[in-house]
């Protein structure tokens, strides 16, 4: 069998992703979590990534909880991305029970902007909740942080997608 490799050395073969990562999208309410995750989804949607997102779109006192359970039960063939604030370190801590494969993506921006950008919501939470989140947010230690303040929607979804082709959870897009 000949190695086609060497014949061709512009081929650079990289190996097919080796597991499912859940990929915990986390940070106060207004700082671009959603619009983040909704975009990586459909990015990964159009490459033919098999992807499931979880949004916290209930405000009940099991939605980490909740969140917690459509992970585990996701198939291992899918890129989970789980949408969520994430503030309190059990939270994490028990996200982190799923696996070595859990990566946390740290959405952040001021509180001025999180207040606004949850103002022009359909449905605001309260605002009391905004700056309770904000002020007792535990980040997440080895998170990929970006700033959406700093960054654009689409600076901070390349951001994403590479750290996902760095994992190999991914192929990577140039390949």
């Amino acid at each position: 069998m000949q190695n086609t490799a060497s014949r061709n050395p512009t081929t650079v073969r990289r190996p097919a992703p080796t597991a499912a990562v859940i990929l915990a999208d986390c940070g106060p309410p207004g700082a671009g979590k959603t619009t983040i995750a909704t975009r990586v989804r459909d990015r990964l949607e159009a490459r033919g990534v098999p992807v499931r997102v979880h949004h916290s779109d209930d405000r009940s006192s099991r939605t980490h909880e909740r969140l917690y359970e459509r992970a585990r039960d996701d198939p291992n063939e899918a890129i989970t991305v789980v949408d969520g604030t994430f503030y309190q370190r059990e939270w994490q801590t028990q996200f982190r029970t799923l696996g070595e494969d859990i990566r946390f993506v740290h959405a952040t921006a001021s509180l001025e902007t999180c207040l606004e950008r949850n103002r022009a919501r359909a449905d605001p939470i309260e605002e009391q909740g905004v700056h309770v989140i904000y002020r007792e947010f535990d980040a997440p230690e080895d998170a990929l942080v970006i700033d959406t303040e700093e960054a654009s929607l689409e600076a901070a979804v390349d951001r994403v997608l590479g750290a996902l082709e760095a994992w190999n959870a991914v192929p990577d897009s140039t390949t």
